[in-house]
């Protein structure tokens, strides 16, 4: 049955089945010939019915859909059935004797073979739900009559299940199967009336797309049976398989009876395919049939993931006799133990006793022989005694692998039992139907070998799996080695246990095999989707800088940066102009040298105070320059470290002040150059203007006013620590934000606007008569500093990061050496080496006017 068909479609096609059967056989509720018989029969007091496909070849005749069907033809025996009809008459023949279970009470059974066919599926269940009687054509007895059986075991496949539980519904009879996996099974609003003791494959499908996931594969091919088994699992899988980043290359249904173009156009679509990686969804016979073509083509060397149905059957592995499945992984019913049940199995006296003509086949097929009132003159085969040893048979019914299917059968007829035992204790106006129906869906007990046995709302046992490889030794036997479990009661994350040290993969490699569109990114790089290709097949495309792929490019935080390998963002290095580097240490070695000098100087002309040359001009002035030059080399120092609040605050504020201090001790000397020359004139009083007293004010007024601008800028916004995280890519610059930039630009401007001035006065005073002029070293000077402050500015606002805390740092160095060599070094030049020039008569050499010494 299509996956796809809507609920009214559903209906309409099981009514059709119904009518077909009818049609072939001439048999709803009226009958012609033989009423249907059951396989296997055995009296009891209350009935239970079972329906396996004892034959599993089987043709269905007909030339088109319009025409008659021609009569069912059942060939070939299937064993695997016979095992569980078999489980069903060990566990009665259990309960039959059992004195806690349905005491008194016998278990009678009818067994159908229904060949695999849908069709003869639904007439067997109307014949076990209505009873074997003829009935006349004319008859208007209605076919609702009273149910021989309370229950009915089977069918093994999940299509014929679908049919015959839609007939079960309205009679309330429980259909109970061992190995109809199909998740629309589990539909209560359709099969109202099935459960079953295996799980459903909506937990296999995503057990399966957990497991793919588990090793990386996210580029597989896939081939379903074109059934409602195949066709419902792959949905899921698929489904399930998306959600976790796999992708299928290729899902292609497949038959049995397919045609062999169509089975040549698979082996094609696996041999174009790059995925190595095949997800067979496959009953048991479509995956014999499938493997026998593929062992035709020699297709060796993909890696199968296998379903419940087929991965640990024995059978299939002995017919893989071309290694195409070596080291295929999936997934298994748990293995079970039924104490007894191999030994009864092997004693095959009931099933002798339940149906003769069965068992003559049955005989006659285990031992390749025929009885001796079968034998005809054309048989060649030997006759049977009914004395040959099963024991020495090895074949698929004496091959106890698929003892979990078996246990399944077991624990259905276990259920069916403790259910009518609880319905035996029922009041008599019970409605004995539902009663059973709803008493099995509340049965919880545990087999006597501790199997708990239990149903979901569903109608499903709770889903275990187990996860089995194969194994192939040399002597060409393949082993089911359980290699980890999965258990859907878990929660997510830990359903799935692997043991990967453990595994053998296709051609009995021990590396795990890779099966991807496209291989991994390399750190650093992102994904760009194939044009017309799935999710899994993309390339890789280089990600920008500040940016690390983890599964599209992610740009990083602001303060951190990718690691080398991309994969990662760190802590992006904070970078600042520290006393440990060669820079730093340059320029503290400048700043210290330079306060040296000045401090030496200061001692000079301490030592000479009273020489001529020192006390012309104001000496006080000259220790109030030396001292703020000292100040100006070592507030430099302040530009040096991390920045902090207080070191930003302190920095700018410190050097406009100590550089305004500064140039106003040379501007103060300027002015009294000027002014004592013109005191030389007739008449000129203006020394008394421009006294000693004056010139401190000056100096004290000047350098308020720069003092004033500081307190407005540290009040209405402070230079404050700041992380640059634009400057550089992978670093952040720790440096002084300037808070106010009116504020830091005024303190510069102010000095500049001193130095200007001091330059315009001491230019005008370089030509005066003096043997040491002292206008012509100011003037030079306050050129060196309005030249090093003139190009401050442009470096300082092109210099990136800690380099403009150098540049800064180099213009205070260079202009308070300019000042310090310029005008103290001359006069320590006669000081020292020429002191017959330290007199006042050589000061004043050609006549001047009595300066103020």
């Amino acid at each position: 049955l299509p996956v796809a068909l809507s609920e009214p479609g559903f209906a309409l096609v099981q009514l059709l089945l119904i009518v077909f059967s009818c049609t072939a056989k001439q048999l709803l509720c009226k009958r012609r010939g033989e009423p249907e018989m059951p396989q296997l029969a055995k009296d009891g007091e209350i009935m239970l019915g079972a329906i396996f496909s004892f034959h599993s070849s089987w043709k269905d005749r007909q030339d088109s859909f319009m025409r008659k069907p021609q009569p069912l033809e059942c060939t070939s025996l299937n064993f695997r059935d016979f095992q569980f009809a078999q489980a069903m008459l060990f566990a009665i023949e259990e309960i039959n004797n059992s004195t806690d279970l349905l005491p008194g009470i016998t278990l009678g059974y009818k067994i159908y073979d229904i060949c695999g066919s849908i069709a003869r599926g639904v007439r067997v269940a109307l014949a076990l739900a209505n009873g074997n009687e003829n009935i006349s054509t004319l008859s208007e007895a209605p076919c609702s009559r009273p149910g021989q059986v309370q229950v009915m075991i089977g069918e093994t496949s999940s299509t014929p299940s679908m049919a015959i539980a839609t007939v079960n519904g309205p009679f309330h009879i429980p259909l109970i199967s061992h190995f109809a996996t199909c998740a629309c099974l589990s539909d209560k609003t359709k099969y109202p009336s099935f459960l079953r003791t295996i799980p459903s494959d909506h937990y296999q499908s995503r057990a399966l797309a957990q497991l793919v996931r588990h090793f990386g594969w996210t580029w597989v091919g896939a081939i379903r049976s074109n059934n409602d088994y195949g066709n419902n699992g792959m949905a899921t899988f698929t489904e399930n398989a998306q959600q976790l980043g796999i992708c299928l290359e290729y899902s292609v249904p497949f038959f049995r009876t397919d045609s062999a173009d169509k089975i040549q156009r698979i082996t094609q679509i696996i041999k174009s395919s790059t995925s190595k990686v095949i997800v067979a969804f496959l009953s048991l016979m479509d995956m014999d049939v499938l493997i026998h073509e593929l062992s035709r083509h020699k297709l060796t060397g993909y890696q199968w993931v296998g379903t419940e149905a087929w991965i640990f059957d024995s059978q299939t592995a002995s017919m893989d006799t071309h290694h195409i499945l070596d080291g295929a992984i999936g997934l298994s019913i748990p293995k079970a133990h039924v104490s007894g049940l191999k030994e009864f199995m092997m004693d095959v006296k009931p099933l002798k006793a339940s149906g003769t003509d069965i068992f003559t086949e049955f005989w006659e097929t285990m031992f390749s022989c025929r009885f001796k009132s079968g034998i005809t003159s054309a048989d060649t085969q030997r006759e049977c005694t009914g004395q040959e040893d099963l024991s020495k048979v090895q074949n698929s019914f004496t091959d106890m692998s698929l003892m979990p299917i078996i246990n399944n059968v077991y624990k259905a007829v276990y259920a069916t039992a403790y259910a009518l035992h609880n319905v035996l204790m029922c009041d008599k106006t019970c409605n004995k139907k539902v009663q059973i129906l709803q008493h099995l869906k509340k049965v919880h007990f545990k087999t006597k070998d501790g199997d708990e046995v239990y149903f979901t709302e569903e109608g499903d046992p709770p889903a275990k799996y187990e996860i089995v490889n194969w194994k192939r030794r040399k002597t060409d036997i393949v082993d089911f080695v359980t290699v980890g479990l999965y258990d859907a009661s878990l929660p997510v994350g830990q359903q799935l246990i692997v043991q990967n040290d453990s595994l053998l993969w296709a051609q009995n490699s021990h590396q795990v095999p890779v099966s991807v569109c496209s291989e991994r990114c390399p750190p650093g790089t992102r994904k760009v989707l194939q044009k017309g290709k799935p999710v899994c097949c993309y390339d890789c495309v280089p990600c920008a800088d500040g940016k690390i792929n983890s599964i599209t490019c992610v740009l990083c935080h602001s303060e951190f940066w990718p690691n080398k390998r991309r994969d990662t963002c760190v802590k992006k290095e904070a970078v600042f102009l520290s006393y440990e580097e060669i820079m730093g240490v340059l320029l503290t070695t400048a700043s210290l040298l330079g306060t040296c000098l000045t401090i030496i100087v200061a001692f000079i002309f301490f030592r000479y105070r009273n020489t001529p040359i020192v006390r012309a001009n104001n000496s006080e002035l000259s220790f109030l320059l030396l001292f703020s030059l000292t100040l100006c080399f070592l507030c430099s120092l302040t530009f040096i470290g991390q920045p902090s609040e207080w070191s930003c605050m302190l920095r700018h504020t410190a050097f406009g002040i100590t550089f305004v201090l500064c140039i106003s001790c040379v501007l103060g000397k300027t002015m009294m150059v000027l002014m004592a020359f013109r005191a030389t004139l007739p008449g000129s009083n203006v020394m008394k203007w421009f006294g000693p007293v004056q010139q401190r004010l000056s100096v004290l007024g000047f350098t308020l006013i720069q003092v004033l601008i500081c307190i407005l800028w540290l009040t209405i916004s402070p230079p404050f620590p700041f992380k640059n995280v634009k400057e550089l890519k992978d670093k952040i610059i720790l440096e002084c934000a300037l808070g106010s930039a009116v504020g830091f630009w005024a303190v510069i401007g102010y000095v500049g606007l001193l130095a200007f001035l001091c330059f315009l006065l001491a230019f005008f005073a370089r030509n005066l008569p003096d043997n040491f002029n002292e206008a012509k070293f100011i003037t030079f000077s306050m050129l060196i500093f309005c030249a090093v402050w003139i190009t401050f500015i442009p470096a300082y606002v092109s210099s990136p990061g800690k380099f403009s805390v150098a540049v800064e740092i180099f213009a205070i160095l260079a202009s308070s050496f300019g000042l310090l060599f310029c005008i103290f070094f001359p006069k320590c030049y006669v000081i020292l080496l020429k002191p017959d020039k330290n007199t006042k008569k050589n000061m004043i050499g050609r006549g001047v006017a009595k300066s103020n010494f």
